[in-house]
C-alpha cells in the first residue's frame, strides 16, 4: 500500500501517465536509496537499482567530490572496491584518492552529465592524488580536477605518474571490475610502461574523454539475474587498437560527405528501462 500511495505522489507530480514519464526526473527526484536487497536491473546505459549504498563522504583514504549532485551511491560491491583502491593508493604514497559520481540513489538516467551510471556498479575516480582529506563541503564543489591529456588525448602530459599507472592498475587487477575508460594516451603509455604482467591491460578501454578521471565499471554482481553485463572486451591487451586511436587524433581521416546526421537521442521514459524500476522508485526510503 505504502509503495502504491509513492507511486501516485510521483505522477500526480509529474501530472503523466506512470510509464511515459520522463525517467531522468523520476530517479533525479530521488534522495535516499530504496529499502530493498541491493541489486541491479538492466543495463548499464539503461536501467535502475534497489538498495544502493551510500560511499561515506570521507573515509581515511578517500572522498566524496560534488557532494550536492549525490551521487556518492553504488552496490555494495562497487562501494568496497572504491575504499580499497583508496587504501592501496594510501599505501603506495598519495594521500587518497577524490571519487567522482557513482550513481544516484536509486540509480536510474540522470538529470545531466553521463548516459551510464545506472545500476549502481559505474563510478568516477580522479586521476589526480588526493592532497588534503579535510576538504569542506564548498571545496569539493569548487576545487577542479586536472586533465593528464595533451594534443587531444594522443599523449599523456607532465601530470602523469607512475602512481596514475598503479592506480588504474590497481583497479583493473581486481576480479569485480570488467572495464576501465579511459584516454588513449594513457592507454598507450601504460602499455609501454608497464613491464610484468599485462593481462590487466585487456581491460583499460580507450574512450573520450575521461582524462581528469577513470571509469571503473564492475560486473554484474553474481546472483543478480535482471542485470545485464556489457560483452567483455576483445582477447589480448588491447594495446594495438589503442595505438589506433591516438594514430586516428594524430592523422584523422577525411569526413565522410555521405555519412548520416546524427539523430538526437531522446529521454528515457519509465517504460524503456526494466519494469522492475517501476518497484524501485515506489519502495520507501531506506533509514
Amino acid at each position: 500500500m505504502v509503495r502504491r500511495i509513492v507511486l501516485f505522489l510521483i505522477v500526480a507530480m509529474l501530472g503523466l501517465p506512470a510509464q511515459a514519464q520522463v525517467a531522468k526526473s523520476l530517479f533525479g527526484a530521488a534522495q535516499q536509496a530504496s529499502d530493498q536487497r541491493s541489486e541491479p536491473f538492466g543495463s548499464y546505459s539503461r536501467g535502475c537499482a534497489a538498495g544502493l549504498m551510500q560511499l561515506p563522504e570521507t573515509g581515511p583514504s578517500w572522498q566524496a567530490m560534488r557532494l550536492s549532485r549525490n551521487r556518492n551511491w553504488g552496490h555494495p560491491a562497487l562501494v568496497d572496491l572504491v575504499q580499497e583502491i583508496g587504501q592501496h593508493m594510501d599505501r603506495i604514497g598519495w594521500g587518497g584518492i577524490y571519487v567522482g559520481d557513482l550513481s544516484q540513489p536509486r540509480g536510474g538516467p540522470m538529470t545531466s552529465g553521463h548516459r551510464s551510471h545506472q545500476i549502481g556498479l559505474d563510478a568516477d575516480i580522479w586521476l589526480y592524488p588526493a592532497t588534503r582529506m579535510d576538504l569542506s563541503r564548498r571545496e569539493r564543489e569548487n576545487i577542479s580536477a586536472i586533465s593528464m591529456r595533451r594534443a587531444d588525448g594522443a599523449f599523456v602530459n607532465d601530470n602523469w605518474t607512475r602512481g596514475q599507472h598503479e592506480l588504474v592498475k590497481k583497479a583493473a587487477q581486481d576480479p569485480r571490475t570488467a572495464r576501465i575508460f579511459i584516454f588513449p594516451g594513457a592507454k598507450v603509455q601504460m602499455c609501454k610502461d608497464e613491464t610484468g604482467d599485462r593481462s590487466w591491460l585487456r581491460k583499460v578501454r580507450p574512450w573520450w574523454g575521461h582524462h581528469f578521471h577513470m571509469h571503473v565499471r564492475i560486473s554484474c554482481p553474481r546472483g543478480a539475474r535482471g542485470c545485464v553485463n556489457q560483452d567483455p572486451p576483445p582477447p589480448g591487451d588491447g594495446c594495438a587498437e589503442a595505438q589506433d586511436w591516438v594514430n586516428r587524433i594524430l592523422n584523422p581521416p577525411p569526413p565522410d560527405p555521405n555519412a548520416p546526421a546524427p539523430r538526437p537521442r531522446r529521454d528515457l521514459t519509465l517504460a524503456d528501462l526494466p519494469q522492475q524500476c517501476a518497484s524501485v522508485l515506489s519502495a520507501p526510503a531506506r533509514r
